[in-house]
């Protein structure tokens, strides 16, 4: 799936990897198969991508809706109005009717352990986005504690992370705490859910939004795209962690002689499989019943009760 048009809906957005329909008041967000690793989208599709990208966002709306309430109206097709029936091909499963909302201009990142540009940005200051961190950590060690590390949302190249400071001063002061509590929370409990399933969430990123004078969970949530999730079983920091995410796909990018600007490179067909499948296996592992090797009583990535 490129772009996607709905004859008679007026797209409002075709982000990377989501299109944005209005549906009356509401908005329709269509998740597409589309890829995209540093800010670069990339020709080739990630069959059923979309499809888990939705109904994952889903499950942990529901799960994290006595946490904060979030922008979701709909996301089972029998629950979607009779207009869209003409489009059911092409949304079933891959879609959701959500409020529409006012999008904070920061993307809310939550980090648990020290990879990615955090690892990065440690490595020549000793911090994270202003958040001092203790000397002598290793690439990938967990954090003494979940820091929250905001960043712009770039309409176009790559997102810049900033200080707390900095978002206080693009949303205001109380929406700044609000969103870095939300964010932790969130966080928290995730990573305990996850880590009964065999799954450490090393960071993700969420969004936010203002639908009136509701504060609102919006866009995607705790997705292979939007965090790094890493085999429990695997884990050894010190070096770089296997992922069930698309750093599989950043790590092969990694590896040619491109220069991070669009246009992306073309992808193997085993790259494009094994991304596929890892998505499918992060998807299974996180809705569904605990590992019968993982504990109830505490979450073993994070010490802490469940």
């Amino acid at each position: 799936m490129k772009e996607l048009h709905l004859e008679g809906l007026k797209k409002v957005k075709s982000g990377k990897v989501r299109e944005v329909f209005e549906v009356g008041n509401d908005l329709l967000l269509v998740a597409t198969d589309r890829v995209s690793a540093f800010d670069v989208v990339l020709p080739d599709l990630v069959p059923g991508k979309g499809k888990i990208l939705t109904q994952l966002s889903a499950f942990w709306f529901e799960q994290t809706r006595r946490l904060c309430p979030n922008h979701v109206l709909a996301v089972d097709w029998d629950e979607f109005p009779s207009s869209l029936a003409p489009f059911r091909e092409e949304l079933e499963g891959r879609s959701m009717l959500a409020k529409r909302c006012r999008p904070l201009p920061i993307e809310c990142v939550v980090r648990g352990y020290l990879a990615g540009s955090g690892w990065k940005e440690y490595q020549e200051t000793g911090s994270v986005c202003g958040v001092s961190l203790p000397k002598g950590l290793r690439e990938s060690e967990r954090l003494p504690e979940p820091i929250f590390t905001p960043a712009t949302k770039a309409a176009s190249g790559h997102d810049e992370n900033i200080p707390f400071q900095r978002a206080a001063e693009l949303v205001g002061s109380e929406t700044a705490q609000r969103v870095r509590d939300s964010s932790l929370e969130i966080y928290r409990w995730a990573s305990r859910h996850a880590g009964r399933r065999g799954i450490i969430v090393c960071d993700t990123k969420m969004e936010f939004g203002w639908q009136g004078s509701e504060l609102l969970l919006i866009d995607e949530l705790l997705t292979p795209d939007s965090s790094r999730f890493w085999p429990a079983d695997r884990y050894q920091p010190g070096r770089p962690q296997p992922s069930f995410d698309k750093q599989f796909i950043r790590d092969y990018l990694e590896t040619l002689d491109w220069d991070k600007t669009s246009p992306g490179p073309r992808l193997p067909q085993s790259v494009i499989d094994a991304t596929s499948q890892l998505y499918q296996r992060a998807y299974q592992l996180l809705s569904g019943p605990p590992q019968p090797s993982c504990g109830d009583s505490e979450d073993r990535t994070t010490g802490q009760p469940a």
